[in-house]
């Protein structure tokens, strides 16, 4: 997949009839991240005490589902103001679907990267989705969660990759193989048991699928995925990884060896219906892709 591919939209980040609303958001990092804040909030950490019957907006999943729940509250630009509340409830996912998707409607490549951040508590790295988008010489990270107003003593609209602040999926499973760090300061927070050598594994898949505009859900279940790493096939994993690294360091062969396997191997990618954990009940329903 070229650069080229990443201007056009996913099933998941095609806002179908709501393109005019993207048209209006400026092909700027910091106005389209203004704008995915003000229009979602993050279901467990923004702050603000949402209903119940709200949290399943998370699950919204297509870009165009979320803008329907959005419009249905605030008709009209995505730039007017919304009350904290008020937005649609979604996690890291889907701040950055949104971004990406502004983005690609003004036909600058962006893509969703998966990993780890280690910027939101200390010692702890949390699953995290960053947008990575092609500024016309490089790809730039960047986080459209963070406010720029907020003190920190990083550039979150342009991420260095080599600053370990966040590290990709690929990066954390290859550094866990070599013995290089505790995974078990990996995961969804330091409370839950969402964490280590397993949970890592599979958000190899998720990178994968994310870097071949299968924007999933960080909670699908797909393909080779486990809850227990000794169902892993963990030199399988290795190779993906390696692939993935050799790719994001310019790679051509190793992009096209990732694009080969995840259009052959059914392990790699998700099918027509897959699982998914809904991460506010626990239930597994199965979900139909198609659209």
């Amino acid at each position: 997949m070229d650069i080229d591919d990443y201007r056009a939209h996913s099933p998941y980040s095609d806002p179908g009839r709501h393109a005019p609303l993207l048209d209006a958001v400026p092909a700027d990092i910091a106005a389209v991240a203004a704008t995915v804040r003000n229009v979602i909030i993050h279901y467990r950490a923004g702050g603000v005490e949402l209903p119940a019957a709200r949290l399943d907006e998370v699950n919204s999943r297509w870009l165009d589902r979320i803008l329907d729940t959005d419009q249905s509250r605030f008709p009209g630009p995505l730039s007017a103001a919304r009350p904290a509340a008020e937005r649609v409830a979604g996690c890291c996912r889907d701040h950055t679907l949104l971004a990406v998707a502004a983005l690609r409607q003004h036909g600058v490549p962006a893509r969703s990267r998966v990993g780890f951040a280690s910027y939101f508590q200390t010692g702890w790295h949390h699953d995290h989705v960053l947008v990575e988008y092609w500024n016309g010489e490089r790809w730039v990270w960047a986080d459209p969660e963070l406010d720029p107003a907020a003190d920190r003593p990083f550039d979150g609209y342009d991420i260095d990759p080599a600053a370990g602040l966040f590290d990709s999926a690929a990066r954390v499973w290859s550094a866990y193989r070599a013995g290089q760090l505790d995974p078990d300061r990996y995961g969804v927070q330091p409370d839950l048991p969402i964490r280590g050598p397993w949970f890592i594994h599979d958000y190899v898949l998720h990178e994968l699928a994310h870097r071949q505009k299968d924007e999933l859900l960080l909670w699908d279940r797909f393909g080779a995925m486990t809850d227990d790493l000794a169902d892993a096939d963990v030199a399988f994993a290795d190779e993906i990884a390696a692939l993935l690294l050799a790719a994001d360091g310019g790679d051509d062969a190793a992009e096209k060896e990732l694009n080969d396997r995840y259009a052959r191997d059914t392990r790699l990618r998700p099918a027509a219906v897959i699982s998914s954990i809904d991460p506010n009940t626990g239930a597994v329903p199965p979900v139909d892709l198609r659209r």
